[in-house]
């Protein structure tokens, strides 16, 4: 890949800064700084910052298990989606903004730079995407112009949260349940709201996406009140704990304004069918352009444009698809196109476990075990290992139907939650064997799970810099540890695997080509999907459900190959550098947290100068 320059003051960051006020954090350790410090000055500005943005946001406080002590009263809000509470937050970007840069970055620690820099990247991003007026960004949204999509919207992540993250424990949890429940139909109410001052803009989605929203909608409001998520987990949590009442209060407040709310929903988006057209791409929309750039700066952290993007898709595709052809033929696949031939390798014998819960254990089984084996490589390559435990379970069979294929869930600040992958095991047919061992590296060690451990148990990061969250280095991170795994010699005995591993890139290479197809050049959605399916292992099905994502999700999908050609390259520049080994250049990369691309960049190139 070419070189990309990245300019910390004109680029934006993925998703920023997360981290925590001093008063609700006591007895957390921070890293101390020298009384007066800018160290110290920028340390308390972040933590002030980062109260303010969980009070902003008291869903992020509960999910980081934070609602309590002097936060407790989050426990039963939801974020202020009103018109006037959306400006507000607007508002304090520019001053949160102001603060950070009257600080000094050269006057800052290592550590601390990192903090600063990606702090500015962070409120930078928002407020250049802020001046899009039909951007939404918040909970349970996905960052992109449509309010309410199949992905997108207030409805698609209610359930799942309170039902998962919402704890209830005592007779207080259960009454902070049935308050933020109560508070469902006006946040409801604000997104269909945003969908209608969109549409004023001429800003709708696209028709296949808004059929797909009513669909879901409707099925989260029809049907018997008693088995919806919303109304069963509190009724079952609250029995649980020996207080009755909860699943009747839940069922009334669910049959009486949540479902009028979905209705007046489902009446807005119905409303907006016949405006909607057939396509795909942003470039459509008002400053649509400016727009997509806004993102891909935003979700990549770098200052690539949409062309250079598009061409290094289809340069890393040309490379990993040569590789896996000679790979292909070399196990007696030699005919056929480069998607027929792995279709007949991921049916071919030995490739399926039983579609049943004796070999769903056996799938488990071989994936932790593939977990087993890299652990005891990866001192090798890195000086310090997660003390924390992570594994990789099932999704729950009783939500498996319409869970995705995968998810992880990072552990607990305090180690009293592992790090879990949870896949899932509807059907061991969409898993071959050949795919198992990169999504263990990529999703468990040295991938996700062990990233995140690290950082969690590394004390010299504030708890904001721990909790933050860059798309491109996240993802770009689980990728190289792809690589990394490849180069431990994982691959050696296992030819198949190997074909794998090439394959996961290709799929996120082809990333790059769609987005950048769709919302820069024009490509319809039947060219996106039929390019994936073609250029990847993908199904047609699943490569329908990616490009729609893509759709309203701008940017987003090409984070993941960005983030780890950017790894691999910096890599690639410091190695034979004075002082330079892997180990040390894993503690650099890992040792600030999740950062931007280019505040990555200038650090890698510091502790190694030429």
């Amino acid at each position: 890949m070419r070189g990309f320059a990245l300019d910390r003051r004109t680029l934006l960051a993925g998703l920023g800064l997360a981290g925590m006020g001093s008063v609700a954090v006591a007895a957390i350790a921070r890293p101390a700084f020298a009384a007066d410090s800018a160290d110290a000055r920028l340390d308390a500005l972040l933590a002030a910052q980062f109260e303010a943005g969980l009070r902003d946001d008291p869903t992020r406080a509960t999910s980081l298990g934070l609602d309590t002590g002097a936060l407790a009263d989050l426990r039963a809000r939801f974020p202020d989606w009103s018109p006037a509470g959306r400006a507000a937050r607007d508002r304090r970007i520019d001053s949160d903004l102001a603060a950070v840069r009257a600080i000094d970055p050269d006057t800052l620690g290592d550590t601390a730079r990192a903090a600063h820099d990606s702090a500015e990247f962070d409120l930078t991003a928002r407020q250049r995407l802020a001046r899009f007026p039909y951007h939404s960004g918040g909970f349970g949204h996905r960052a992109g112009p449509y309010a309410v999509t199949q992905l997108g919207g207030f409805y698609t992540g209610v359930s799942t949260f309170l039902d998962s993250q919402h704890p209830v424990a005592t007779k207080a949890d259960a009454d902070a349940y049935m308050a933020r429940l109560e508070a469902v139909p006006a946040l409801l109410d604000d997104d269909t709201g945003i969908v209608a001052a969109n549409a004023a803009m001429n800003v709708v989605a696209p028709r296949f996406i808004l059929e797909q929203a009513l669909q879901q909608l409707a099925r989260l409001r029809d049907g018997d009140v008693a088995s919806k998520t919303l109304v069963a987990s509190i009724a079952r949590r609250s029995a649980a704990i020996g207080i009755d009442g909860y699943g009747e209060r839940a069922a009334a407040v669910f049959e009486g304004p949540i479902r009028a709310a979905l209705s007046r929903q489902i009446d807005a988006l119905t409303a907006l069918l016949p405006r909607a057209g057939d396509a795909a791409g942003v470039g459509r929309l008002p400053d649509g352009e400016a727009y997509y750039a806004a993102t891909l700066a935003q979700h990549t952290t770098t200052s690539l444009g949409a062309a250079e993007i598009h061409r290094i898709g289809r340069e890393q595709l040309a490379d990993l698809t040569a590789r896996m052809d000679e790979l292909l033929k070399a196990q007696g696949y030699a005919n056929g196109s480069l998607r027929e031939r792995l279709d007949a390798l991921g049916k071919a014998e030995g490739q399926l476990f039983a579609n049943d819960d004796a070999g769903r254990a056996e799938m488990l089984a071989y994936l932790n075990g593939r977990l087993t084996a890299v652990r005891a490589r990866l001192p090798q390559v890195f000086s310090r290992m997660p003390r924390a435990p992570y594994e990789i379970r099932r999704v729950p069979p009783e939500i498996e139907i319409g869970a995705p294929g995968g998810s992880a869930q990072a552990g607990t600040p305090d180690g009293s939650r592992p790090g879990i992958f949870f896949i899932n095991l509807r059907d061991t047919g969409e898993w071959p064997r050949y795919t198992l061992p990169t999504l263990a590296y990529h999703e468990g060690a040295p991938g996700h799970l062990f990233e995140g451990a690290l950082k969690y148990e590394d004390a010299a990061l504030p708890l904001y810099r721990q909790t933050a969250s860059v798309t491109a280095f996240g993802e770009g991170w689980g990728l190289y540890a792809e690589q990394v795994a490849d180069e431990l010699g994982m691959y050696d005995d296992d030819p198949l695997g190997k074909i794998g591993y090439l394959a996961s890139y290709a799929f996120r290479a082809s990333r790059l080509v769609v987005d950048t197809g769709l919302h820069a050049m024009g490509w319809s959605r039947e060219q996106a999907i039929d390019f994936m399916v073609q250029n990847s292992s993908e199904a047609p099905s699943a490569a329908r459900t990616e490009i729609d994502r893509y759709i309203v999700y701008p940017g987003q999908a090409c984070s993941y190959k960005i983030g780890q050609t950017a790894i691999s390259r910096l890599r690639d520049e410091v190695s034979g550098r004075p002082g330079y080994d892997i180990k040390r250049f894993h503690d650099v990369v890992l040792g600030a947290g999740r950062i931007p691309l280019a505040v990555l960049e200038n650090r890698v190139r510091a502790a190694f100068p030429a």
